[in-house]
């Protein structure tokens, strides 16, 4: 299957990564457009992959389209190309765009599906949150499946819960990543060098969360397996929990959704 992304950002531009690395794809069979040709020439080149002139022979050669656009361009760039695109598969990566959004925008008949993917997708270790509605044919959706399923965890999600499950797995990483940078600045202050303190970092973080898919042990119990009377973790955990630590993220995590408290 050949892959067009219109438009080629941080997140199809990891999207392309891993579909690359993962051998999910030839590279020969990866099309990109965007508006910046300098940066757009300069990320194909890395991937051994087709910059697009224009968006015409990019729908012409491809049979899946990514829309890699903001959700407020969706509607302008779809307007010429609707014929075109009701004899391809579409993927949605724009936030906050749902089947139900699309079924009003495209053509009647034409397959589509909604994506939220993060920028782990690059390496092989990704999320894709799926919208569990869509009209892709059982063949497509078979193969959307083992092409993407290759970057990481397809988890699909109802239409009510595709906006939350998005902001876990899109936001997150950039919350990991401070809290990471805050026990490095913290390993730093007490004398370890910088290096050191991410790599460690990054190892735990990495550790902590395969430790919770393959034993399935709940958050608290994890938490508490690490914490002896009177020790440091506990202590520690008590200095998070006065300033507010947990009550930061779910606030993080409200401010995402555009929720006011």
């Amino acid at each position: 299957m050949k892959i067009g992304f219109l438009g080629f950002g941080n997140m199809g531009f990891a999207l392309a990564q891993g579909l690359v690395h993962a051998k999910a794809v030839d590279p020969n069979d990866i099309y990109a457009l965007a508006r910046n040709r300098e940066k757009l020439q300069a990320r194909c080149n890395i991937l051994k992959i087709t910059a697009s002139e224009s968006m015409e022979p990019l729908i012409k050669e491809s049979d899946l389209i990514v829309l890699a656009v903001k959700p407020h361009q969706i509607e302008d760039i779809i307007k010429p190309i609707k014929a075109k695109l009701k004899k391809k598969v579409v993927i949605s990566i724009a936030a906050g765009m749902l089947f139900e959004d699309y079924e009003k925008i495209l053509q009647k008949g034409t397959e589509h599906i909604s994506f939220l993917p993060n920028t782990a997708c690059a390496i092989e270790e990704g999320i894709i949150i799926v919208e569990n509605r869509h009209s892709l044919t059982e063949e497509h959706i078979t193969e959307v499946k083992n092409i993407f399923g290759s970057l990481g965890l397809l988890e699909f999600a109802s239409a009510e819960q595709f906006p939350i499950a998005g902001t876990i797995s899109g936001c997150g990483p950039a919350y990991a990543a401070m809290f990471m940078e805050a026990l490095g600045d913290a390993a730093v202050k007490n004398g370890l060098d910088r290096e050191t303190a991410y790599r460690l970092a990054a190892k735990m973080l990495a550790g902590t969360g395969m430790l919770k898919l393959k034993t399935d042990d709940h958050p608290a119990h994890m938490k508490d397996a690490v914490c002896s009377p009177g020790g440091t973790t506990i202590k520690g955990l008590a200095a998070l929990e006065a300033n507010g630590f947990r009550s930061a993220v779910i606030q993080a995590i409200d401010a995402a959704m555009g929720k006011n408290g």
